[in-house]
Formats: structure tokens, sequence, C-alpha cells
């Protein structure tokens, strides 16, 4: 081995070795997370309803909790406002006439995980579950894809079919 080749060698070891030491001593930031740290963000709603909560809520009761905390936004009765139109239109599998929920989200579980985890604006995951049901079976029912009376639970939800549910590209359908 020529004399290039040995100090090369030799300077690569050392940066290994001083980055293995500067690695396992680390910076001493912040304190390693566990399963009970983790598990009040591990929220996900899958479209088959897995990891849905206990809970249960009817359209009557989210009527109320809509117009308390989501018309300021959406408007009065959800046609509209500052943020997106939610009721709108007969049920339809197209664009025509927005995106609304009839005619764009494909899943009645992916709405209850949005609602659960991003609104309202002003105070994100700041919902109950209870009413997070209530304002997803009053927006459903709004939409005319469940009944005024209907109660949705973790059973009930993910039974709801979606108009649009086909016209979606499934990007990893084995995630499904």
């Amino acid at each position: 081995m020529s004399m290039r080749n040995l100090s090369i060698a030799a300077g690569v070891a050392a940066l290994a070795l001083g980055a293995g030491m500067a690695h396992a001593e680390g910076p001493g930031l912040g304190t390693p997370i566990t399963q009970s740290d983790l598990a009040p963000w591990d929220i996900n709603i899958l479209p088959d309803g897995t990891n849905l909560p206990a809970g249960s809520g009817k359209a009557l009761d989210g009527a109320k909790i809509f117009a308390d905390k989501c018309s300021v936004c959406h408007g009065e009765n959800g046609k509209g406002g500052v943020a997106a139109r939610l009721i709108g239109g007969p049920p339809k599998a197209s664009l025509d006439g927005g995106k609304t929920i009839a005619n764009f989200w494909p899943y009645a579980t992916t709405l209850f995980d949005f609602i659960r985890r991003a609104m309202p604006f002003t105070a994100p995951r700041s919902l109950t579950d209870q009413e997070v049901y209530a304002l997803t079976a009053y927006l459903l029912a709004s939409n005319k894809l469940v009944g005024e009376g209907d109660e949705m639970n973790a059973t009930t939800l993910p039974k709801v079919q979606m108009p649009n549910r086909g016209n979606f590209v499934v990007q990893f359908p084995d995630r499904i």
C-alpha cells in the first residue's frame, strides 16, 4: 500500500471513529419518546374504520355544534363562507359544482379523521370524539348521504358509501 493510500485510510478511520464518538455522546438535547408519549398523536383513521374511537353522534346534535364552532368559517348550514362549501347539490360522482363532501370525499372515515385532526381551524383537536361523530353525522345527513336520524359510530361510519369513491386512483392498493 502506498503512503498516500495509507494516509487516506488513516484519515477515514479517524473520521469514522470521531463521528461514532460524537454520535454516541450526542448533543444532550431532548428525551427519548415513549409509546405513551406518542399515543395522543397516533390518531389516524383508516378507510375501513380501523382506529375509530368509541362514541357516537347524530345529525341533530351535530347541527348545534356546527352552528357554534363551524359556521363562522363554512357559512350558515355549510353553504360556504371564508372557508370551503361543505354542503350543496345532490350527491354525484363528479366535481361539477365544487368539492363538497357529497362529490369529493372518498370515505366517510376520512371526513371524520380530517375533522378530528384539523377542526375547528382556530383550535385543532379541541373537539371531543362525540362532537366529531355528531358533526360527521350532520354533514353526511345534510349532503343526503345518510338519514337525519342515523347514528354515526365506529360500526356505522365505515359502511357509508360515498358517491365519488370509485373515481379516485388508489396509489397503494395494498394499504387499503
